[in-house]
């Protein structure tokens, strides 16, 4: 039987077991042998990582070709207009080319943990609240999508992966999930 995880990686944690050069990494919080990451979060991002010990499982969670869906909460500079919106929702061209189209919505502040370190506020620029759904996984994608329609990303946590979500899981903790 597979085993599947959920955890809530906090800011400045590498999606990986090992580092050699002493930065935090999921073995700081997640102390079960043979589980290996079903996809990637930056380092500079937050929010749910699933792990799995069973790689078809894997590859069927992370691999674009099934688009599995991500939903990410995502803290921006600026208010963005109906425009930029709709810019994500047909898809932007960022440097690698034009990328699928997203479901993007202005959200109410999500009830999220503090950030340590906290995010950069400037008092003359207001921010807002996004949630956006990709079905592709491109590197850094979601920050560079935002500043592609004029609204620098200042903060980013994937708040679900398919049918698995944050709900109930604190920052930093992990729980065997169901595998559906």
């Amino acid at each position: 039987m597979a085993q599947l995880i959920r955890f809530n990686k906090p800011y400045d944690v590498l999606p990986q077991f090992t580092d050699g050069e002493g930065r935090r990494t999921l073995a700081d919080f997640i102390d079960l042998k043979g589980v290996y990451p079903a996809g990637r979060l930056d380092r500079d991002s937050e929010g749910l990582m699933l792990l799995t010990d069973d790689g078809r499982l894997q590859a069927r969670i992370a691999d674009p070709r099934h688009k599995m869906a991500k939903i990410y909460w995502v803290q921006v500079e600026g208010i963005p207009s109906e425009e930029a919106l709709a810019a994500l929702r047909s898809g932007v061209v960022i440097k690698d080319g034009p990328t699928l189209p997203a479901l993007a919505e202005r959200m109410e502040p999500p009830p999220v943990w503090e950030r340590d370190p906290p995010i950069r506020v400037r008092k003359s620029i207001p921010d807002c609240w996004l949630r956006l759904t990709l079905r592709e996984g491109r590197n850094r994608q979601v920050r560079r999508m935002t500043a592609a329609v004029g609204h620098p990303t200042l903060r980013l946590i994937r708040y679900a992966i398919g049918p698995y979500t944050l709900d109930g899981l604190p920052l930093g903790r992990w729980t065997k999930a169901e595998v559906r």
